[in-house]
């Protein structure tokens, strides 16, 4: 069908329409042209050659590995298989983490890090339970509880990558542990890692434990109140990490340190350091409230002068955010660093966002307009994290969507709005259409909230990414702009500082709204692509328009049989005299397996568009001739329906041509 799609993108191009109304809609590339890869935040075209995320940790399970994991442990520990985890066992940890204190010592072959860790214990909780932290490819030097010193008798490794130690606990207590690791070695690309010259942190979603043992889970949310670095100064003139910098000087014999501070609350994933001979570029903005935030983007030298349209993407971003969502950004500073070895495209770090040059760096004279619309994307997806994903985080890694489904609609309602709503539109659905649904239709099929897995990196998918921002799209057609926004007020409001879930975010719509959105909960609960078949009848005595839906979906690996969604179906009728909508455009809400939507006062037989804007990811099957797909095209108020008529109609024209050559006619 590629081949199809492509070849009715090309006769698109030489149809009689002027050519603003083939621009709006983009029809310049085929559907799948070129593979997918995913940033941290969304899919985009890739780029030859730049790492996929999720293959470094599933199939190259490289890096550094110390033969002893503990020189003062006795005991070795052999690696199991990983044991599949259930959302449905989620328990919340026995203690929690306020405070941290990090201090980083890199030298060349190994860097020490020294934690101080302010512990307390859950109410309910047995003094005598033991405190497990994860732990992976660390070399262990000292270990100690409220200032004892801790021998092997008090502690072991429970697992390869779980540290045991034995209580009795106080209801709080402080922990202190000294490490090494080998930045140099990790080729993993997770935790602290060393590339041309540059250490670089990336710790979603397990990498933290690779730097200092840790309840490495993001429902433990802790104050990162000093974070220490030193480094060499000629090698390592810039020191950074999240937050504001708060102290910074000389160490002599060469050295020099950074002291920063994050006065906000974050789970492990989010901590950040980089540390490397880096140019940058500057500039500021002022929040609605009129304090001024330093910005600064950092690169190689040698790519400096690519990183104006980031930082003015950046600024973009900072203000529609605040006009669309009311959302202001919290600290003094916002950093962002691009870096040429990076596995993840992007990264939202609090404070200090860690990108692949390729999503970062546009000139003029090698950029071509995509690449600046995918760096004006990619950056805003980044810096909309501080609030959907950063102040509100999810409580285990299953809710990943609920960051991420939500902060790509976000990005995608920033593009729709810096360049053209159409188009934008258009694009979505095409890359849902050739990498999502795919996705449902296969043995890898999977709800947008995961009930199981066993390595978290399987599900940065498509079906995580883009159908849930599909299904956050879905709030917004059923409650209005409007509403959706007093639905995101209230869920900022409720849970700013926490870690929550998906069915906080659709309470919290819910509520704001006054409506029930208990069948909606489906939507993160089953896999599949639903199928909606409509059919209509128009009775011309009692003009009246009856439109007949009726959805199902298939079966999926786990899941024989489906309850019906809550589907929204944006619908307006056309006359056929003069293409004007018969009636206002009407939102249904499909909730049963058949239903049928009655229209008064409809004074001809009119011509549907259905499923506007593509207010549902669903199959459509609905009967159109060739004349009504032809109307459609040319008359149609909705952009997205005008554009979906036209592939259909250019499709079918290929497909009878390709026949009637097969048959031998003329």
């Amino acid at each position: 069908s590629a081949h199809v799609l492509f070849a009715a993108d090309i006769l698109c191009t030489v149809m009689p329409l002027s050519s603003a109304f083939r621009h709006s809609f983009g029809l310049s590339r085929p559907l799948t042209s070129t593979p997918l890869y995913r940033t941290s935040s969304s899919w985009s075209t890739r780029i030859p050659s730049l790492p996929i995320r999720p293959a470094h940790r599933l199939n190259l399970r490289g890096g550094f590995r110390f033969r002893n994991l503990n020189a003062m442990a006795t005991n070795s520990i052999q690696a199991t298989t990983p044991a599949e985890k259930f959302r449905k066992d989620y328990k919340l940890p026995d203690y929690s983490i306020k405070n941290v204190e990090l201090t980083f010592k890199i030298q060349t072959g190994s860097t020490q890090v020294s934690s101080t860790l302010k512990f307390k214990r859950k109410s309910g909780v047995d003094p005598s339970t033991p405190l497990r932290l994860d732990a992976e490819d660390l070399k262990l030097n000292a270990l100690a509880v409220n200032g004892r010193t801790l021998t092997t008798s008090d502690y072991k490794w429970a697992q390869a990558d779980v540290l045991e130690i034995a209580g009795p606990f106080p209801d709080e207590f402080t922990l202190t542990t000294d490490v090494s690791i080998k930045p140099e070695e990790n080729t993993q690309l997770s935790g602290l890692y060393q590339s041309s010259g540059v250490y670089c942190t990336q710790c979603e979603a397990e990498g933290f434990r690779r730097i200092t043992p840790f309840l490495d889970r993001p429902d433990v949310m802790a104050s990162y109140v000093r974070v220490r670095i030193e480094a060499d100064k000629a090698a390592c003139p810039v020191l950074l990490s999240n937050g504001n910098l708060v102290e910074k000087g000389d160490l002599g014999g060469g050295r020099h340190f950074a002291v920063w501070q994050d006065p906000f609350p974050k789970p492990s994933y989010l901590f950040a350091l980089v540390a490397g001979d880096l140019g940058s570029i500057k500039d500021s903005f002022t929040t609605k409230s009129g304090r001024k935030v330093a910005l600064e983007i950092f690169s190689e030298h040698d790519k400096v002068g690519q990183l104006d349209w980031a930082m003015e993407s950046l600024k973009q971003s900072m203000k529609w955010d605040e006009e669309r969502f009311g959302l202001e950004y919290d600290l003094d500073v916002y950093n962002i660093v691009a870096v040429s070895d990076f596995n993840m495209g992007a990264m939202e770090n609090k404070g200090l966002n860690v990108f692949n040059t390729a999503c970062v760096l546009a000139s003029p004279t090698t950029a071509s307009d995509a690449d600046y619309e995918r760096v004006q994307g990619v950056i805003a997806h980044e810096y909309f994290h501080n609030w959907s994903g950063n102040r509100v985080t999810c409580r285990d890694w299953f809710q990943l969507t609920l960051k991420e489904g939500l902060t790509v609609f976000r990005d995608q309602q920033f593009s729709m709005d810096m360049t053209s709503e159409a188009v934008k539109r258009v694009e979505d659905v095409r890359v849902l259409r050739a990498a999502q649904f795919p996705e449902d239709n296969g043995p890898m099929a999977h709800p947008i909230r995961p009930e199981s897995y066993i390595a978290m990196d399987n599900f940065y998918t498509s079906t995580v990414y883009e159908k849930g921002a599909q299904v956050i799209g879905m709030y917004q057609t059923l409650l209005g702009r409007d509403g959706f926004r007093k639905g995101m007020d209230l869920y900022f409001k409720r849970h700013d500082g926490t870690a929550v879930t998906c069915d906080d975010f659709r309470a919290a719509m819910a509520d704001a709204n006054g409506v029930d959105l208990t069948q909606f909960e489906r939507w993160y609960t089953q896999a599949g692509t639903p199928q909606v078949k409509a059919s209509g009848t128009y009775d011309a005595a009692a003009r009246r328009y009856t439109l007949q839906l009726e959805q199902s979906c298939g079966p999926s690996p786990g899941q024989p049989t489906k309850l019906p969604y809550h589907i929204p179906v944006r619908v307006g009728l056309l006359g056929r005299a003069n293409g004007k909508e018969l009636c206002a455009e009407r939102v249904l809400e499909l909730r049963e397996e058949r239903q049928e939507f009655v229209f008064e006062g409809i004074s001809e037989a009119p011509v549907p568009s259905i499923l506007r804007g593509f207010s549902a990811p669903v199959k459509l099957v609905f009967d159109q001739s060739d004349e009504e797909l032809a109307f459609l095209m040319g008359h149609d108020t909705d952009s997205f329906n005008r554009w979906e008529a036209g592939q259909k109609l250019f499709t079918r024209t290929v497909l009878a041509n390709a026949e009637a050559v097969r048959a031998g006619r003329p």
